[in-house]
């Protein structure tokens, strides 16, 4: 019987070769699809998971409320005393607490040549609790204040063949360290894969004396990181209530009256939310990539939903063909059970003909795949789990593509069949109209959506900067040594013509690295907690990035004072400070108690410098001279230099003045860039989707338009020989489907339009939806439809009435 079934489903796939083509290569294509986007899917949520307690590590989070809009904000920046405070005192909820710095690219030197490697500052149980897996050396590695651990690809790029244990490390020309141990490659796919060294904090806190001004009883500045491991014994909600009260339990009370009002508090910030709930709403994260994971989970689905709709399609287009066959195998005797497990085989047969082809399209895209969504998935041909769900995803696609066919096709009665007189009516088109109006809704609402998508990119992109970008390079102050020799590098810089202009700052271009409070000025609300974003600058920086004074005047290299009481703010910072005549005013910074520490006067207010997300508001911003957090040269290649030779020069001149250190830059309009590739990257795989998605579509309705003009041909030669032309022919045959694709495009446009209305909602600096999008969408639409049936339609027109009136 089963040999039977397989005679003669494979015998109706060869004498229906374009129909198996496109039932075989349009599941074979929404397959292939649905399949890169699950592993896409896999690799988003094991992020991290390369941690052994991965459910029981979190990030400390320093919340409190806005007094002002009574919203709970908060960051991951944590106050010094934080992390023993927790683990002296509550040893009952921790396992490890653990101090940290921020994940940054550090100079290192292994006596002979410079590298430039990201590392990490932490405590030594640091690599315990993140299960660092060790090749050489174990947990206690960093017990020694001057030891450092490697990473294999490290170890290998800075010491070769050689072993790398216990050789000299110079890490930023300032800090002597010895390689204690070796550890692993930490995968792309983690927080800290990009971390090629681990050093301990003390080492850190020695060689930056400032950091011993924040002591253990100082809980006002938020300039580090803090993770903690939990037992095993608590969950992290029953430590957030144990901690509530942290900060009124162990600051001290004169301080906690000034910062009571805002309620500050510590929370858990778990490892499985890092990387898909990394946008905060009234301190709790609620969203973030996770967004991205469901919208592409929906598409995978409703791609693999496409193609099934072109096999339910075909199939019950072409019942008529089979009804003869139902009708004789009804009449030998076969029941219905026997018809529907028949055709249930064929639809399977059909799944795993597309299923093998897919496999092969997968391993031959996998490469441009990788590519385009910038991750580094592996096939899963190993993985016995995989080939689990494959079995599993292939009964159900087989199911879902073959059980209304099945039936349908099994409940014709033998009597009309064999008799001639079925006769299907108008009504047994109805369900093919309404899968073709689904098909061509869910193509028109994707490609509504990634055209949005990079309406949103580019405003965003063409988004004024409030400074010049052109020609902007960024050096990062890697070294002690720089800062001695900047002057000499600043002069030779000018003299040899390859720069116009050089400035400091404490930041680079496209990022704000300082968010601090405490301050204070005329007409200000004493129980208004003010922050402010924070960019210490020379007085030469203004000149050099090209910002645009609007009020006052810009700082001056011949104003001595200009380094001790002069500030600048932004228009951001005059409108939330509320000034009218901002120049001239006092700014005022106050310590913790709210005594004064420094009174600087506005002398200038500039535009708006977007320096962190180009899709919100520029952050009010304060600038002032303090050298000493000088951590980046901007400078300017002059304009009649290109850019290649410039930086030649800048390198040959950096090389030779300060060659302990390693020349790290960027330009900073390729950085700016930089903040966009989330959004392109999901943008272009949206493109791609919904391009496959039309193709699987267009090849549907090919096949249908090719069963129509063939079940017309007697019609389209009477037609022909009573005087129809072409066009009307074409015309009659095309109308049909024009209308049902026009009908699709009436239900995307609002579909398409709330679901990207409600995505831009998370960009306070967005674009406004056009309608042309929706008009374009939907005459590309169109278009592409008649592209696709005017072939059939067409050459079924200009065929000769005789051969198809032969019969008659």
């Amino acid at each position: 019987m089963l040999k039977n079934y397989l005679t003669v489903a494979l015998r109706n796939l060869r004498s229906s070769k374009t129909y198996s083509f496109i039932n075989i290569g349009g599941l074979a294509m929404g397959m292939t699809i649905a399949m890169f986007i699950g592993l896409w899917i896999f690799d988003e949520l094991s992020f991290n998971r390369y941690h052994a307690n991965y459910d029981r590590i979190a990030q400390l989070w320093n919340g409190h409320t806005d007094p002002q809009s009574q919203e709970v904000v908060g960051t991951v920046g944590m106050q010094y005393p934080v992390a023993p405070t927790l683990k002296k005192n509550y040893p009952q909820l921790f396992k490890h607490v653990v101090k940290a710095g921020w994940i940054n690219d550090f100079s290192l030197s292994n006596g002979k040549e410079n590298f430039s490697k990201p590392g990490q500052f932490m405590d030594p149980e640091g690599i315990e609790m993140l299960s660092i897996k060790m090749i050489e050396g174990n947990y206690s590695s960093l017990n020694d204040p001057h030891s450092i651990i490697l990473s294999k690809s490290t170890a290998e790029a800075m010491f070769g063949t050689e072993d790398p244990m216990h050789k000299s490390v110079r890490i930023a020309n300032e800090m002597e360290a010895q390689v204690t141990g070796i550890y692993e490659d930490i995968p792309a796919s983690n927080k800290f894969g990009t971390v090629k060294f681990f050093a301990p904090w003390e080492l850190w806190v020695q060689s930056h004396p400032y950091i011993k001004n924040f002591s253990e009883t100082d809980w006002d500045n938020r300039a580090f990181a803090g993770y903690a491991e939990i037992n095993e014994d608590v969950t992290f909600e029953q430590v957030n209530e144990a901690i509530a009260g942290l900060y009124k339990e162990n600051v001290p009370a004169d301080f906690y009256a000034t910062i009571e009002k805002d309620k500050p508090f510590v929370r858990m910030f778990p490892m499985n939310k890092w990387h898909l709930y990394s946008e905060f709403e009234n301190g709790v994260p609620t969203s973030g990539r996770i967004t991205f994971v469901w919208l592409f989970g929906i598409v995978g689905v409703f791609v693999l939903l496409l193609a099934c709709i072109n096999f339910v399609n075909l199939s019950t287009a072409r019942s008529e063909k089979r009804a003869r066959e139902v009708g004789v195998r009804k009449s030998v005797g076969s029941n219905r059970k026997q018809l529907v497990t028949q055709f249930l085989g064929e639809s399977l047969l059909v799944v795993v003909l597309s299923f093998v082809l897919s496999l092969i399209l997968l391993a031959l895209l996998q490469p441009s795949f990788n590519l385009l969504s910038e991750k580094d998935i592996q096939l899963p041909f190993l993985n016995m789990t995989f080939w689990v769900i494959a079995a599993g995803f292939i009964i159900f696609t087989g199911l879902a593509a073959g059980l209304y066919p099945a039936f349908y096709l099994s409940s014709f009665q033998p009597v009309k069949v064999l008799k001639g007189t079925l006769r299907l009516g108008r009504l047994a088109a109805l369900p093919r109209k309404v899968l073709v109006v689904v098909q061509f809704t869910v193509s028109v609402t994707l490609v509504i959506g990634t055209i949005i998508v990079y309406e949103q990119i580019q405003f965003a992109r063409n988004r004024p900067v409030g400074y010049n970008n052109n020609g902007l390079v960024s050096v990062r102050i890697n070294d002690p040594e720089v800062r001695k020799h900047f002057d000499v590098l600043k002069t030779e810089w000018l003299s040899s013509g390859a720069v116009s202009s050089v400035g400091l700052s404490s930041s680079p271009m496209t990022g704000m690295w300082n968010i601090t409070s405490g301050y204070s000025w005329p007409g200000k609300d004493p129980s208004f907690e003010a922050e402010f974003g924070m960019c210490l600058v020379d007085r030469a920086y203004g000149k050099t990035i090209g910002w645009r004074i609007v009020e006052g005047r810009d700082f001056s290299e011949d104003l001595a004072t200009d380094t001790i009481d002069a500030i600048i703010v932004n228009r951001a910072a005059v409108k939330y400070m509320g000034l009218k005549d901002p120049v001239g005013q006092q700014f005022v910074d106050t310590d913790q108690y709210g005594v004064p520490k420094w009174s600087k006067t506005i002398i200038g207010v500039v535009d708006d410098v977007v320096m962190s997300s180009p899709y919100e508001p520029a952050l009010h911003t304060i600038y002032y001279y303090r050298p000493e957090m000088f951590g980046f040269i901007q400078l300017r290649i002059d304009p009649s230099v290109s850019a290649n030779e410039g930086l030649a020069k800048v390198k040959s001149i950096f090389d030779k003045t300060v060659p302990s250190a390693y020349f790290e830059y960027a330009f900073v309009d390729e950085d700016f860039a930089l903040k966009f590739n989330d959004e392109q990257r999901i943008g272009k795989l949206a493109g791609v989707f919904s391009i496959l998605a039309i193709a699987i579509s267009c090849l549907g309705l090919f096949g249908l338009a090719s069963f129509v003009a063939e079940q017309r041909t007697k019609e389209i030669g009477i037609r022909k020989v009573m005087g129809a032309s072409v066009a009307a022919l074409w015309q009659m045959l095309s109308k049909d489907f024009v209308v049902l694709v026009i009908v699709a495009c009436f239900i995307a446009m609002p579909s398409g339009y709330y679901l990207m209305n409600a995505w831009l909602q998370k960009f306070q600096y967005r674009t406004e939806i056009s309608v042309w999008v929706f008009v374009i969408t939907c005459v590309v639409a169109i278009v592409v439809t008649l592209a696709t049936i005017s072939y059939q339609s067409i050459r079924s027109a200009m065929a000769s009435p005789v051969k198809s009136l032969r019969s008659e």
